[in-house]
């Protein structure tokens, strides 16, 4: 009896290491209460959230109490009420954006607390995460930023090369402007 009592406790000891690991090797982490989901529909969630490479745990309340107690995480189990999963992702959105798509079709799924880049979130700002596009978004967003420029000046060559070709160009002239006189003043010493 000693030997199993022994077994169980070890068991838990890894499992509270493999959340702190977790934890701590995250970028973000979203817990949500899945009370109320069916079978079907948690295979659904586990599927989406897989296919955005994060990962969703169940684990009991009291272990993750336990893995993040004395670390800065420990806000995140003042929610820790009802049966909780855990979203783990590599980058800042990706959890917060599925779950918060999910939750709207399954009033159930209820979006309790998070972290991200080490901070704690609440629940407006993992909303607001949701919104923000995803990885490959982002980067072409900024492609687009980069290329803007080179589209504006081979439109505007392009504009004036037409031109050219239909004798429309009228030559610039030069204006000159006067430059007002400055004047100079002497500071007098007294």
């Amino acid at each position: 009896m000693n030997h199993l009592r022994n077994e169980v406790l070890e068991a838990k000891q890894d499992l509270v290491a493999e959340i702190q690991k977790e934890v701590l090797g995250s970028e973000s982490a979203v817990i949500v209460e899945y009370h109320g989901l069916n079978v079907g529909q948690i295979t659904e969630l586990r599927a989406k959230l897989h296919g955005a490479g994060v990962n969703f745990k169940v684990y009991k309340n009291t272990l993750f109490r336990r893995a993040v107690e004395g670390t800065d995480f420990e806000a995140l189990t003042e929610d820790l009420v009802g049966p909780n999963a855990v979203a783990f992702g590599g980058d800042a959105v990706a959890p917060s954006r599925v779950l918060a798509e999910f939750a709207k079709k399954n009033k159930k799924l209820q979006i309790k607390t998070g972290f991200v880049d080490g901070e704690i979130v609440s629940i407006d700002e993992i909303k607001e995460l949701a919104t923000l596009p995803d990885h490959d978004g982002m980067v072409s967003m900024f492609l687009s930023v980069l290329q803007a420029p080179v589209r504006n000046l081979a439109y505007a060559l392009s504009q004036v090369s037409e031109k050219k070709e239909a004798g429309d160009v009228v030559e610039a002239k030069e204006e000159v402007v006067e430059e007002p006189a400055v004047e100079e003043t002497v500071a007098q010493e007294a």
